[in-house]
């Protein structure tokens, strides 16, 4: 385990903390996933696959990162700062996700 998995730890705590609070205030069933250049979302998921897949993405990634470095080291370099980045991306991201689902009616 590296020193990183801490931020990456903290990130899955966030993402689960983020579901459990802003969940329930979510309406709608459907959750808007990305936002074309006019501000129009373009495509909708399923609240629950909003909420809870974004986990199971980040244990992906996270996994595809270890898997990487472990069978082949040579070609995988920055582990760290990459896994840092990418958790709060992440949660970064599905913060942003949640609040727009809040809003939006």
């Amino acid at each position: 385990m590296v020193p990183a998995d801490y931020v990456f730890g903290f990130a899955i705590a966030l993402v689960v903390g983020l579901n459990l609070y802003l969940g329930p205030r979510i309406e709608t069933e459907r959750v808007a996933m990305q936002w074309g250049p006019n501000g129009e979302p373009i495509w909708y998921a399923p609240k629950w696959l909003a909420m809870w897949g974004m986990i199971a993405f980040m244990a992906v990634v996270r996994f595809f990162i270890w898997f990487a470095s472990t069978y082949s080291p040579r070609h995988v370099h920055g582990t760290e700062l990459g896994i840092v980045i990418f958790s709060l991306i992440a949660a970064g991201s599905h913060l942003f996700v949640l609040m727009k689902a809040r809003t939006t009616l």
